[in-house]
């Protein structure tokens, strides 16, 4: 059985490869033998995640007519790569990628901080702001008030409140899209969402086809559920998804689900048009993909005059291609553990009926608070405010960065809450390990990819401003200092550790 899950043409590798060494070329530099340079690209691409792991790669044949070289130099640098662990071969199946042994995936950077470093560590591990106050305590408050009248009830809600399921249906159809109640079930928060629908439609072994880079949360839990992630390389700066790309994706791998975040995707910011959402909606239904969008981001547009894209699940009025995840985490509070699915009455009874075996419900006050926002217009109060404290964060952190860091690479998206940044050709964990020793907290690019990729990339979250977010890019720029020289090899002396 052939190892790869997805497969990179002889046109898209050779436009990739073209464009890198454009990229990177340096006038009057030696340059390396013909077969050296096209490996060297490979690697690159895989390590930063344009390829794919697991990609098949064109026969050599193939590669040596797009890229107008000798068919012996495409065969020298699959030798070379397989000698280095970054390509694997056998005969009837041909070659696809991989990263070696000891490139492991790095294991922190995403979970909450622990307390103790509070006073000492600058956090840029979570993409989470503080809550936005009066309007949490007004919320609790009207909670409580609520509350009465369920006390009196068993309290087991396993679609959700209906006043809340109501109101969400609601604001969909006020975008144009006609949702009734049944289409809606409550969850807690949007990894909860996920799970549900991976365990309806993925079992162990499926196939998930997911954006490269997408949210190292979301991989982790889909690797965890034991289904064969297929990555899907995401397209240059902000403009996303590579819709050609996707299309060969869905009709090789034929997976059972694809994952996208489309609206200020995480990590990336990329924010996909309504021609892209259409054509991938086309591409799912045409593959029989369940398209699982996550508009978890949704509302964090911090640009005052962005016009947003409808909504990915618009373009599937029929309702039977697209399931929607939505979440009250990042536009209001990540303590606010409240997600809930939009897709078709059916499928919605499904998810419910499978509760029985797994949470049997999200907190009935917690959904209480949610619906007093969204009925009393707090909600939106709340996400104006989130959006002018994300925009400060994005604008000072962005200034930081660029004096501190000059040689780091990124595109500034028009909403989320997180950079993607090229590091100034160091290694992304190395910058995570030793960051968290100088003081600062951050993910590497690993952790946002499937086996390994994006080492060279590191996520930026603005959840910080001001001079905490100036301090934060003076620590990053003592890590990179130390990652650069050797200096902060583990094997010598700990680096001085910052005191905020």
């Amino acid at each position: 059985m052939a190892e790869w899950t997805s497969a990179v043409g002889a046109a898209q590798l050779a436009r990739l490869i073209t464009s890198q060494q454009e990229r990177n070329s340096v006038p009057g530099a030696r340059k390396p033998p013909a077969y050296r340079t096209l490996a060297d690209g490979i690697r690159l691409l895989v390590l930063e995640g344009r390829v794919p792991v697991a990609a098949r790669l064109p026969a050599e044949r193939e590669l040596a007519v797009a890229l107008s070289v000798s068919r012996t130099t495409v065969a020298a640098a699959y030798e070379a790569l397989r000698g280095e662990g970054f390509l694997e071969s056998r005969r009837g199946s041909g070659s696809w990628t991989s990263v070696p042994a000891g490139n492991p995936l790095p294991a922190r950077g995403l979970e909450p901080l622990p307390p103790e470093a509070l006073g000492s560590m600058i956090d840029l591990g979570c993409a989470a702001l503080p809550a936005p106050e009066p309007w949490l305590t007004r919320a609790v408050q009207g909670a409580l008030e609520e509350l009465p009248p369920y006390a009196h009830t068993h309290g087991d809600y396993p679609a959700g409140l209906p006043a809340l399921r109501r109101m969400l249906a609601d604001r969909y159809t006020e975008q144009g899209i006609p949702t009734m109640p049944e289409q809606i079930m409550v969850t807690t928060g949007a990894m909860g969402a996920i799970d549900a629908i991976c365990s309806m439609f993925a079992g162990r072994g499926e196939r998930i086809a997911v954006e490269s880079p997408s949210y190292a949360n979301i991989l982790q839990l889909m690797r965890a559920a034991g289904v064969r992630l297929v990555p899907v390389a995401m397209a240059d700066g902000l403009t996303g998804w590579d819709m050609d790309v996707w299309r060969q994706v869905l009709r090789d791998s034929a997976p059972r689900l694809a994952y996208v975040v489309a609206d200020f995707h995480n990590p990336t910011g990329a924010l996909a048009s309504e021609e892209q959402r259409r054509a991938m909606v086309e591409a799912a239904r045409s593959a029989g993909t369940v398209l699982v969008a996550d508009e978890t981001m949704v509302e964090l547009q911090v640009e005052p005059d962005l016009v947003m894209p409808r909504p990915v699940c618009s373009f599937d009025p029929a309702g039977s291609t697209v399931i929607t995840v939505g979440s009250a985490s990042k536009a209001f509070w990540a303590g606010m553990r409240i997600g809930w699915v939009r897709a078709a009455p059916d499928v919605i009874r499904s998810l419910v009926a499978a509760r029985a075996y797994a949470d049997l419900g999200t907190p009935v006050l917690e959904q209480l608070a949610v619906n007093w926002l969204m009925r009393t217009g707090g909600w939106q109060e709340a996400v104006d405010m989130r959006r002018r404290q994300a925009r400060e964060n994005r604008d000072a952190l962005v200034r930081a960065v660029r004096r501190e860091l000059p040689d780091w690479e990124f595109e500034v998206p028009a909403g989320g809450l997180t950079l993607w940044a090229r590091a100034g050709g160091l290694s992304g964990s190395r910058l995570a390990e030793v960051g968290e020793r100088v003081g600062v907290r951050v993910p590497s690019g690993p952790r946002f990819g499937v086996d390994g990729a994006f080492e060279g990339y590191v996520r930026l979250p603005f959840t910080v401003g001001g001079p905490v977010a100036e301090e934060a890019a003076a620590r990053l720029a003592a890590a990179a200092r130390l990652v650069g020289t050797g200096a902060g090899d583990s094997s010598g002396e700990p680096p001085r550790t910052f005191v905020a």
